[in-house]
C-alpha cells in the first residue's frame, strides 16, 4: 500500500474591482481582488484541490459546489480544513506543499512570508514545510494582462497521524 500521496492543485479567478485580495489567507493591499462564489482565494483552492487528489477524494467542486449557498463568501480557510479533515479520514496528512502564484500585480514579495505562516498554519505544517513562489505570466494571457490571478499547488501526503 502507497505511504505517501501527491496531489497537483490549479486555480484561476478574475479581478474585478471592490472585491478583498485574499491569497493565502492573507488580504493584500489593491484596487481589484478574486471574484467567486467563497472568499476566492486561488492558493487555498488549489492546495485544497491538491490535499484532495492526493487522497483520491476528488475535487473542491465535489464537496463545495458553487450551487450551494451555504459556501457563499465562505472563508477558504474552512474550505482547505475541511478539505484536510476529509483527507485525514481516508487516512493522509499532508507533508509539504509548494505552490506558485502567477499574477502581474500587486507584487507578492513583500507578502510571501505572510502567506507561508498562513498556509503552513492552515494546514497544521510548520513553515519550513511550505513554499511559496510568485511569477508574473510576463504579458500573456489574461493573468499576463492583469485580468486574473493564478495558483499552483504541489501536496505531499502521507499516511498515518500528524
Amino acid at each position: 500500500m502507497n505511504q505517501e500521496r501527491v496531489g497537483l492543485g490549479w486555480d484561476l479567478h478574475r479581478l474585478v474591482p471592490g472585491r478583498k485580495f485574499i491569497l493565502g489567507g492573507v488580504e493584500i493591499p489593491h484596487s481589484r481582488g478574486p471574484i467567486g462564489h467563497s472568499d476566492a482565494d486561488p492558493l487555498l483552492h488549489a492546495l485544497a484541490d491538491a490535499v484532495l487528489g492526493a487522497a483520491g477524494l476528488g475535487d473542491l467542486g465535489d464537496h463545495f459546489p458553487p450551487a450551494d449557498p451555504q459556501w457563499k463568501d465562505a472563508d477558504s480557510r474552512v474550505l482547505l480544513g475541511k478539505a484536510i479533515e476529509a483527507a485525514r479520514a481516508a487516512g493522509f496528512v499532508p507533508v509539504n506543499a509548494d505552490c506558485i502564484v502567477v499574477l502581474e500585480e500587486p507584487r507578492l514579495a513583500p507578502f510571501k512570508a505572510s502567506i507561508r505562516k498562513s498556509v503552513a498554519a492552515a494546514m497544521g505544517l510548520s513553515e519550513g514545510e511550505v513554499n511559496i513562489k510568485a511569477k508574473t505570466a510576463e504579458g500573456l494571457g489574461p493573468v499576463g494582462a492583469g485580468e486574473a490571478v493564478e495558483a499552483h499547488a504541489v501536496v505531499l501526503m502521507g499516511r498515518g497521524a500528524r
